[in-house]
């Protein structure tokens, strides 16, 4: 690193599309300030491999930042709903986290601007996803619109850049940059609704997304899974 070397606020979730928008980051020369979220959500286990993730992709601060959002439910992930296990479906499935994705940005932009970083990386898709609105091109641009009207970086004409470098590719497409970028897939947890032993469930909307990722790249999926995802 270089004291000319410029920051990036990078969202670490722990998943495999956070772990690779991150490498990413880096790839592109930025220093990395790695934020991950402890929403209170069910998969706990992800925040463990949020940290590895972070110390693979030598982030000089990684911050785990606690926001109980079980405070007010609606969401299978942080209330007392069952993870749907019957594949992909139409519409807003319950897994969506109310305004998730705001929050996280929101708090990112906070942590930005106080350590001059200019760009925020959130690894966010909008092909293989299951249906939430905060992972559209448009949540992205009007995001970006706010963060230029809410700051005062923005304001004193210092732009955010709010970078999605997933956006537009397909599950597949992210596994293979993972691979390209020599990643070990192994440390990302996806699973919504994690079984006893450390498993990914292999049913949830996440195992099959990510199975079938994995599948259509080509590339072994390393994920120990309770059960074989079957096709979303």
């Amino acid at each position: 690193m270089t004291n000319d070397q410029p920051s990036a606020v990078v969202l670490v979730s722990g998943g495999l599309d956070s772990m690779i928008s991150a490498a990413l980051a880096r790839e592109a020369g930025y220093r990395l300030y790695a934020l991950s979220i402890d929403y209170n959500q069910r998969h706990q286990v992800e925040l463990a491999a949020a940290r590895q993730i972070a110390r693979q992709l030598g982030a000089v601060r990684h911050v785990v930042l606690p926001i109980d959002l079980s405070a007010f439910g609606g969401s299978a992930l942080t209330a007392d709903i069952d993870v749907p296990k019957d594949g992909v479906g139409e519409g807003i499935p319950i897994t969506y986290v109310p305004a998730r994705n705001t929050v996280f940005l929101s708090l990112a932009l906070a942590w930005a601007e106080t350590v001059g970083a200019r760009a925020l990386y959130i690894g966010v898709n909008a092909l293989d996803y299951s249906g939430y609105p905060d992972c559209r091109p448009e949540f992205i641009a009007g995001f970006e619109n706010l963060a230029e009207l809410a700051t005062k970086a923005g304001v004193e004409g210092h732009a955010f850049r709010i970078q999605a470098p997933l956006q537009h590719m397909t599950k597949a497409d992210i596994v293979r940059e993972g691979d390209r970028l020599g990643l070990d897939l192994g440390l990302s947890w996806s699973c919504y609704d994690p079984a006893p032993g450390g498993l990914h469930c292999g049913l949830c909307d996440s195992c099959r997304l990510r199975h079938k990722g994995f599948q259509d790249a080509g590339i072994v999926d390393p994920t120990a899974y309770a059960t074989t995802p079957p096709a979303p």
